[in-house]
């Protein structure tokens, strides 16, 4: 019997307490980024475990350069159509920038007005400052699963000052695998690691009870994400290393365009039979 036949990924609901079971047994975790309810719908009825509406919607969705003006009513906009398409997958809200940094208490608040008005399954949040911290805490103790990220984090483009791998030197990699840590500690059910060595994954993954999803993070974590629109070749000018593309739709979409602009010049479109 194959592994995903043994988990029976097309009829059970996702839930934080699954995700941790298929770490235990080794079953690796699929996920995506999803923004609107159509391709969530596809996407968990194709067995996609997790669907992360990323604050990438700010990249892919708007056309913005970086994440950083995606605000929170965008954020709860664009999950609620999410949790309307999906129903098998786990949805996780990404809590934009700024809205978690100030205070654990803002970030409490935020974080329970995403859950409440969109229905999603958990948040994420980006880093490990004491602030990070006390917040997933809290969010924990009241019942909203929080999913950490480390490695390279997006919304801290302009510290970071470029999106290189991070974790590559030795104190680095120590400061990445200990916080890792102390996300776990403090109530994370999941931790998303970016662009990072391999072997960092791998020493990562196997240390910590919670599972590890990986983006450019190498083959040992216990699940794998990519943005939607790079895995299927929507998208044109971002190739990464860590993107494989699963099929070109930039191209199949252009020329299917092409064709029904095509037909209407043409006046085959509509035709008789697509007519009233």
């Amino acid at each position: 019997m194959s592994i995903a036949k043994q988990y029976d990924y097309e009829k059970k609901k996702v839930t934080t307490l699954r995700l941790k079971e298929m770490k235990k047994k080794n079953i690796k975790i699929a996920c995506l980024t999803a923004y609107d309810a159509i391709t969530a719908k596809v996407f968990s009825e194709a067995g996609i475990d997790v669907l992360l509406v990323g604050d990438s919607l700010g990249n892919v969705v708007q056309g913005l350069e970086t994440t950083l003006s995606v605000t929170l009513d965008q954020t709860i906009y664009h999950t609620k159509a999410v949790v309307n398409g999906a129903e098998r997958s786990l949805i996780v809200a990404d809590m934009p920038f700024m809205t978690y940094q100030v205070s654990a208490n803002e970030a409490f608040t935020n974080a329970g007005k995403i859950m409440k008005e969109t229905g999603c399954n958990a948040v994420k949040l980006e880093g490990c400052s004491n602030v990070v911290l006390e917040a997933i805490s809290k969010m924990t103790e009241a019942g909203i699963p929080v999913m950490g990220h480390l490695g390279l984090t997006p919304q801290s483009i302009n510290q970071f000052g470029s999106y290189r791998a991070r974790g590559t030197d030795e104190s680095e990699a120590d400061k990445i695998f200990n916080q890792a840590h102390k996300l776990q500690d403090a109530g994370a059910f999941s931790i998303v690691l970016e662009k990072i060595p391999s072997e960092l994954g791998k020493k990562v993954s196997e240390s910590i009870t919670i599972p590890t999803i990986g983006i450019g993070a190498g083959p040992y974590c216990d699940g794998q994400i990519l943005v939607w629109t790079d895995m299927l070749g929507l998208t044109v000018d971002f190739n990464p290393r860590f993107v494989r593309h699963y099929s070109n739709l930039n191209d199949i979409m252009t020329e299917a365009v092409k064709k029904y602009g095509e037909d209407i010049r043409a006046s085959n479109f509509p035709s008789n039979k697509e007519s009233y």
